[in-house]
């Protein structure tokens, strides 16, 4: 596809595998799972909480690189290994999507190395 535009931010961690930190096609930035680790590839030890930061943080650097914002996020999609971790997360998601877009929380049985938690998303350009 020639309008898809491959974004690529060195503030946040490299992709493990064969996909894009984000793409952007058109006025929409589809950002790929961002797990708890620094832009260093460096998993975040902490609580649900620190770690839903570290995740959230993650896109907002690839978001800026984009020239976007987490303000801008129109879907979420939150991964978590334990429901029992919600009501925490939420706690910091929150500051991050104050407001408030669509999104699906889905809890899954394991996530890429381990973390237990993961966060994609779909934003504006």
């Amino acid at each position: 596809m020639s309008d898809m535009k491959k974004i690529f931010t060195s503030n946040s961690m490299a992709p493990v595998g064969p996909y894009s930190q984000a793409v952007q096609v058109g006025n929409h930035i589809f950002v790929s799972g961002q797990i708890p680790a620094d832009k260093n590839g460096n998993l975040v030890e902490g609580s649900i909480a620190d770690k839903t930061k570290a995740s959230c943080e993650g896109m907002k650097a690839i978001l800026e690189e984009a020239g976007s914002s987490m303000s801008k996020v129109i879907k979420t999609t939150v991964f978590l290994t334990d429901m029992k971790d919600f009501a925490e997360m939420n706690g910091m998601y929150e500051q991050y999507f104050s407001h408030k877009p669509a999104r699906s929380c889905v809890a899954v049985k394991e996530l890429p190395k381990g973390v237990p938690v993961e966060i994609e998303a779909i934003a504006l350009s």
